[in-house]
C-alpha cells in the first residue's frame, strides 16, 4: 500500500491499524507510506446487518481481515472459496477481471487491494438483485 493519499473531508473518520482517526473541520490530504497498513474509510465500511448478499458478506469477510478481527491465514482459503462461487455468477470480462485481482491480492496478503476488487462487484449485483424473479 505504499504511496496511498487519503483525501479527507471534515469530520471524515477512517479506520489505520485499529485505530480510528478524525479529520478535523478542514479537507486534508494523508499520505500512507507505511507498506501493507491497513487502512478503511468508516463511510465505505460494511456493517454486519449489510453484509446480505454473496457480493457483500465477501467484502465484509476481507473487510474483517483488513481491520484486524479475523486472521488472514485462517480466512484465505474461505475467501478464496466465496470469490471462485462469485466466478460462477459473474461471467462478463470486467468482473472477471476484478475477481481475478481480488484472488491475486488475497495471494499476495494484500487485503486493501482484494477489498477494493470486489467493492466494484456491489453495483452490479445490485442489478442482478433488482431484476430477480420474485
Amino acid at each position: 500500500m505504499s504511496g496511498l493519499v487519503l483525501k479527507l473531508a471534515p469530520k471524515e473518520r477512517v479506520l489505520v491499524n485499529g485505530a480510528v482517526i478524525e479529520n478535523g473541520d478542514r479537507r486534508s490530504r494523508l499520505s500512507i507510506v507505511t507498506p501493507d497498513a491497513n487502512i478503511l474509510r468508516l463511510r465505505d465500511a460494511i456493517h454486519p446487518e449489510n453484509a446480505n448478499t454473496p457480493v457483500r458478506r465477501v467484502c465484509y469477510a476481507a473487510q474483517l481481515i483488513l481491520t484486524g478481527d479475523s486472521d488472514p491465514e485462517e480466512d484465505r482459503l474461505p475467501m478464496l472459496r466465496r470469490i471462485e462461487e462469485l466466478s460462477q455468477v459473474f461471467l462478463d470480462a470486467d468482473s472477471r477481471s476484478a475477481l481475478a485481482d481480488a484472488t491475486e491480492a488475497l495471494l499476495e496478503d494484500n487485503h486493501y487491494r482484494c477489498l477494493k476488487s470486489l467493492r466494484t462487484l456491489l453495483p452490479r449485483e445490485e442489478r442482478l438483485m433488482a431484476i430477480r424473479p420474485s
